[in-house]
């Protein structure tokens, strides 16, 4: 879908899924819809966003695509879980943006911008005036690669990070939202 001409880019707040949008596998994948348990943080980071006039869109790398662990089909299901849990609660994000590839080459895969400039063109978003949030250093980086006015990341205390801010949690990125995040006029 391309914008019309007359649409003013507007900036977005994108997030990272495991472990921002849903509690983190570790280092395995989320491989089933039952095991996809979205964090209740999420939803209050969420509104704050949309409060302020910013629409979300979600950026992940599912490489346990690629090698065959999560099924095309599970992975669509997981996300039509999220948008049904959202919609129950008033919420709703404007894209969800993956990358199954596995390799570190492909310019779609965080670090890379590539699924942030996707959502950018396709929805007429601002960049340069957009947040990135994730929990790892590939989330920031995408994010600074991509344009983005500032990156946060969520990581235990002692974390070393190039993000603008880093919170200890997700109830931590709620508050830094409420405090920092500028309402669209």
């Amino acid at each position: 879908m391309r914008p019309s001409p007359q649409m003013q880019p507007r900036p977005a707040v994108f997030f990272d899924r495991d472990g921002i949008v849903n509690r983190s596998p570790g280092a395995g994948y989320v491989e089933r819809p039952e095991d996809f348990h979205i964090l209740p943080e999420f939803f209050e980071a969420l509104r704050i966003a949309t409060a302020r006039g910013y629409p979300a869109v979600v950026v992940t790398n599912q490489r346990g695509v690629s090698l065959g662990r999560v099924s095309p089909s599970a992975l669509e299901a997981m996300h039509d879980r999220l948008r049904a849990a959202l919609a129950e609660r008033g919420l709703a994000l404007l894209d969800i943006r993956v990358c199954a590839s596995g390799d570190n080459a492909d310019p779609r895969r965080k670090p890379n911008p590539g699924m942030l400039l996707e959502a950018a063109a396709a929805h007429a978003l601002d960049l340069a005036r957009s947040w990135m949030i994730g929990d790892s250093e590939r989330d920031i980086e995408a994010g600074r690669r991509a344009g983005c006015a500032v990156t946060v990341r969520v990581a235990e205390e002692g974390t070393p990070t190039s993000a603008t801010w880093k919170v200890a949690d997700m109830a931590e990125l709620a508050r830094l939202l409420e405090r920092r995040l500028p309402p669209l006029g």
